[in-house]
């Protein structure tokens, strides 16, 4: 069983929810999805998974109305805080993708995938399993294993302005940061969620933090 403080998934309309739930249930982590303010003020730690554009995302917790609590949470509680995906992405200053300015608790920026010059016949979205290598200590990666890998659908990456921010690399046409942490905010590009143990074991680390 992992610490049984109060983990809630953010919600904003973008991202399948229910399977990060079901795998939090699965190290005996109960969580709560909701976009509810105070539910959000209660919470030891906050998960912010997403997949979409990024825009859209923005403009969605914008909307929300529950920006305001969650940036106290995270910059003046220090509430531990996991991106996934395009939750990641939404951690850093703005993607190429769009206009629209991050959330920018990331010294980082988004950008998408170049293969200019490679000879390798390389797809974007970057989707499938992919190993990765650890950068630097960090608890969210502790006791993940020999050789990790995970479960990867993107076309863009996290370009971080400090590398000590870079938890976890993987190569595809090119090394990108694929996990990063500054302090108590994180990032995970891949999916945890369809990442069976190695996913599991990530998502139980940050469950007891």
């Amino acid at each position: 069983m992992v610490d049984s403080g109060k983990t809630v998934i953010v919600t904003y309309g973008m991202g399948n929810l229910g399977s990060v739930k079901n795998m939090l249930k699965k190290i005996g982590c109960e969580a709560v999805i909701t976009a509810d303010p105070g539910k959000i003020e209660s919470a030891d730690r906050l998960i912010l998974p997403g997949v979409g554009s990024f825009d859209r995302g923005m403009k969605n917790i914008k909307e929300s109305g529950f920006l305001e609590i969650l940036g106290q949470k995270v910059l003046e509680e220090r509430t531990p805080i996991l991106g996934i995906c395009l939750g990641m992405q939404l951690l850093t200053e703005g993607s190429e993708e769009g206009i629209t300015r991050g959330l920018g608790w990331i010294s980082a920026k988004t950008v998408r995938f170049s293969f200019n010059g490679s000879p390798l016949p390389l797809k974007i979205p970057h989707m499938g399993w992919n190993f990765v290598r650890p950068a630097r200590k960090s608890r969210l990666i502790d006791n993940i294993g020999d050789r990790p890998r995970f479960y990867f659908v993107h076309s863009y990456h996290v370009v971080c302005n400090n590398p000590d921010d870079i938890v976890l690399i993987c190569n595809y046409g090119g090394e990108f940061a694929c996990a990063v942490q500054h302090n108590n905010i994180m990032g995970v590009q891949f999916h945890p969620e369809k990442s069976h143990r190695f996913g599991l074991q990530l998502l139980r680390n940050f469950s007891e933090m």
